[in-house]
């Protein structure tokens, strides 16, 4: 028996990926333990997003080879399918398993015995084309925290200029309603109350072999029925994608909550037309509107990407003011770097990195604003609360069902518990305090 350690970069298809791979290896017999805990074997769970992701995995490596010397140290992710030799370059490093191998590295790498190498020797590398990564693996994360992410979507069609995904992960393609059905089922057996909704492109559900035989509003619809979860969150979702059939069955949902996250990317039409973003801002607004219509306080998330080659200071400017009219509730801002093999990479001019830096700390202080305007409308209201599993300086924090962080004093009986708060204020931290609207509920005046 093997003590095994995961460390995950990235988003949460990579978390409920490494939740399930994890689980394969303690059914073979071995140990899941801590990082730190001297394991016998590492793995580390890749992104490729951004450059700081490269630099990131380098680092853990780096770590593992501290904590054991004699580890075996594996790299599976984004970044494994997309630059498999230079990872099988970096010392320390013992297999490198691409998009097609992952699922497989019990029966690829056998006994994780580190065979002795010569100074310059190369990793082992099991990675084919991102063309074979043909099959669907059902995922979810279970034990590692209190909500599930729940895996029911993988690649992406959409070759966007900037992403590498479509190179990471491959085609579109998906659960079928049915087994995302069953694992979810599995997942209310567990006793989790909440599950998020994961994937590349989920709104793009429903792809079986190249064929489309299921929808994302299929799907949507045969969850709500299903008994013991409490919560249904649709993690993210593209603006074409969502519908204004998913929107109304969302505002009318038995377990869906009234939380979308929306990618942007741009405010302005010129961007995202030099992105290779399918809708136009327009499009956006109106979902937005449709939204709110519907579900006045709604969480809207946005992601929105800075510093892109052929963005002029007016075209962020634009992007800025599009999103300071917006009525929604936070931002992702991401700033753009290059990546190898991606159309954006050759599009003129590039934007200096000052300015990326700069159009970054703008948006987020506009995010900032965004959210305390959002909290403050919150004020006085009544939600329930999933309260989660980590404490600190005797204090507990949850979600209500519109994705605002609350915080109670430590309470065990309330871990894993939904409970019906009125939200009093917001406070040092930037998190809600709460009055008791249930008796078990003790409400914490500061953070």
């Amino acid at each position: 028996m093997k003590k095994v350690a995961f460390y995950t970069l990235g988003c949460k298809l990579n978390y409920a990926e490494t939740s399930t791979i994890s689980r394969m290896f303690e059914q073979g017999g071995h140990q899941k333990v801590d990082f730190n805990d001297t394991p016998d074997v590492f793995i580390i769970n890749t992104c490729s997003v951004t450059e700081n992701a490269d630099k990131k995995c380098r680092k853990i490596v780096r770590e593992a080879q501290k904590i054991n010397p004699d580890g075996y140290v594996a790299i599976i992710g984004c970044y494994a399918q997309l630059k498999p030799q230079e990872i099988a370059d970096i010392q320390g490093v013992d297999a490198v398993l691409g998009a097609a191998e992952k699922f497989r590295l019990v029966e690829l790498l056998g006994s994780f015995e580190k065979q002795p190498r010569q100074t310059n020797e190369p990793a082992q590398i099991f990675a084919s084309k991102i063309a074979d990564a043909l099959d669907y693996h059902t995922s979810f994360s279970l034990n590692d925290r209190t909500r599930t992410f729940l895996k029911v979507q993988d690649g992406c069609d959409y070759p966007c200029a900037y992403c590498t995904i479509p190179l990471a992960r491959g085609g579109s393609r998906s659960g079928t309603v049915e087994n995302v059905v069953a694992a979810a089922r599995e997942i209310a057996a567990a006793g989790v109350k909440e599950i998020v909704l994961t994937g590349v492109n989920i709104g793009d559900f429903g792809l079986q072999n190249g064929q489309r035989t299921e929808t994302f509003f299929d799907l949507v619809k045969a969850l709500d029925d299903i008994e013991g979860i409490e919560r249904f969150r649709i993690s993210s979702i593209e603006p074409n994608l969502l519908t204004d059939e998913i929107i109304a069955f969302v505002a009318a949902s038995k377990r869906f909550v009234p939380h979308f996250h929306i990618p942007l990317q741009s405010g302005s039409n010129k961007i995202l037309g030099l992105m290779r973003r399918r809708y136009k801002r327009e499009l956006y607004a109106e979902r937005v509107e449709k939204i709110k219509s519907l579900m006045p306080n709604c969480c809207i998330g946005v992601d929105v990407i800075v510093g892109h080659p052929g963005e002029s200071d007016d075209d962020f400017l634009e992007t800025y003011a599009f999103l300071n009219q917006l009525d929604v509730s936070y931002l992702h801002v991401f700033t753009y770097s290059e990546r190898a093999n991606t159309p954006a990479a050759t599009i003129k001019p590039s934007v200096p990195a000052h300015k990326r830096a700069e159009r970054s700390r703008m948006l987020h202080i506009l995010s900032d604003k965004k959210k305390r305007h959002f909290y403050e409308q919150q004020i006085g209201q009544t939600y329930s609360v999933l309260f989660e599993d980590d404490v600190v300086a005797g204090q507990m924090h949850g979600f209500t069902e519109n994705y605002v962080r609350v915080v109670a004093k430590y309470d065990p009986l309330l871990i894993n518990e939904l409970k019906r708060v009125e939200l009093s204020g917001i406070n040092q931290s930037g998190t809600m305090d709460v009055r008791d609207v249930e008796p078990s509920i003790v409400a914490e005046t500061r953070a």
